[in-house]
């Protein structure tokens, strides 16, 4: 079985809304997450690109910074 693996949960996201299938989600001992996605079709590298130049990552680098900032006044 091909797989993704990635740290990133708004780049796992995309991949499994475009129709990679999830087969774990954790979170590991150092606090970062791992998604691990069924990758059989070869397609996450296309989607990898995909979501740099789409709305989708512009999103969540906004919810990135909105969080930044709630976390910094505290």
């Amino acid at each position: 079985m091909k797989e993704f693996k990635t740290s990133d949960l708004g780049l796992a996201a995309f991949m499994f809304m475009r129709g990679l299938k999830l087969i774990s989600a954790k979170k590991l001992p150092n606090g970062r997450f791992e998604f691990i996605l069924n990758d059989e079709e070869d397609k996450s590298q296309a989607l990898s690109i995909e979501y740099v130049s789409s709305e989708f990552c512009q999103f969540d680098n906004q919810v990135r910074t909105l969080k930044k900032i709630l976390y910094s006044s505290t």
